[in-house]
């Protein structure tokens, strides 16, 4: 038990030596600033529609429909690939749209531009509303929960693997390799600080960006946190103890990084349709994380299940690796 306090106070210093809490405050201020200031005050209309040639005098006319006066000024908002334009032949409604490259996208657009302008000129049904998110709610939600996603997989990512490079290159290693310490503290030790670092970023960033929270709500959030936070600091340890130098793990970070990230936000924030993204392990983490925050956490027994058995795998590896390094160093 004293050789685990003493490798949390050695631990502790190397993250404070190595300004890792420094990184952390500015990413949380700047992570906060974006969601505070911009992000929440992004409200572009759900494709706009630009009418012509239909009478809407007397209509109640909405917010997102546009009366505009010639074919060439319709062509003009089209080129963006995301506003339509309606018009009226024959007492027939013809849309008119430039492709989004997504046909799912573009059956979309059609269909809600044809019901928009025909609920103009009907009764239109009243429609049930499900849940009681503003848009700047659910923007606040939404944000926060990728920027906590990001700084997860990336930064508490980068940050473990630069203290052990740190570390081996200062001999620290070695040193252990001779003292009456197990692996397995060793290992607890980074584990447990940078855990912990981890859940106080994702309280902090929660609370701040947030206006109201209920303690169901940080427990959730908590559990996924944790989650997605061991499997990334397992994975950071386990890499930097299988690579040489720095310089060879930042150009796999790099690579890392986009495969972690990068096809999870193309899914999620784009009308790209990757169909195989149900395949990507980080999805259904992040997916966990986002449910997370809008209290939809249905994740099944599969799902935990599969998750304990990677941080439990992945603790093995990192022992093992642990362990033929301190050999190797002598």
């Amino acid at each position: 038990m004293r050789g685990l306090f003493y490798l949390l106070a050695k631990d502790f210093r190397s993250m404070v030596h190595g300004r890792f809490f420094l990184l952390v405050i500015g990413s949380l201020v700047l992570y906060s600033c974006y969601i505070q200031f911009f992000y929440i005050n992004t409200d572009q209309s759900i494709f706009p529609i630009y009418l012509h040639g239909i009478d809407t005098s007397d209509t109640e006319t909405q917010d997102d429909l546009y009366s505009i006066s010639s074919r060439g000024e319709m062509q003009s908002h089209l080129s963006d690939h995301y506003s339509i334009g309606v018009t009226k032949e024959e007492e027939h409604l013809q849309i008119h749209m430039v492709t989004s490259g997504s046909e799912k996208t573009d059956n979309l657009r059609a269909a809600y531009a044809y019901e928009t302008t025909l609920s103009q000129n009907q009764e239109a049904k009243g429609a049930e509303i499900i849940g009681g998110n503003s848009k700047t709610v659910k923007n606040r939600l939404e944000m926060t929960s990728e920027v906590l996603f990001f700084e997860l997989v990336a930064i508490g990512f980068l940050g473990i693997s630069a203290i052990l490079f740190k570390e081996k290159q200062m001999g620290v290693i070695r040193v252990h390799g001779i003292l009456p310490i197990s692996r397995t503290s060793f290992i607890l030790s980074k584990l447990s600080l940078f855990l912990l670092t981890d859940f106080v970023f994702a309280i902090l960033l929660t609370i701040i960006n947030l206006n109201a929270l209920s303690i169901d709500l940080i427990v959730n959030i908590l559990i996924q946190t944790g989650i997605l936070s061991i499997i990334m600091i397992l994975l950071g340890l386990f890499f930097a103890l299988c690579l040489r130098d720095f310089k060879r793990f930042s150009l796999f970070y790099l690579v890392f990084a986009i495969f972690a990230t990068t096809p999870v936000f193309l899914a999620v924030q784009t009308s790209i349709d990757v169909k195989w993204v149900k395949y990507h392990p980080f999805y259904h983490l992040f997916s966990g994380l986002k449910n997370a925050y809008f209290s939809m956490g249905d994740e099944s027994f599969l799902y935990y299940l599969i998750c304990g058995l990677t941080m439990f795998v992945l603790f093995l590896f990192v022992r093992f690796m642990l362990g033929r390094e301190m050999i190797k160093e002598g």
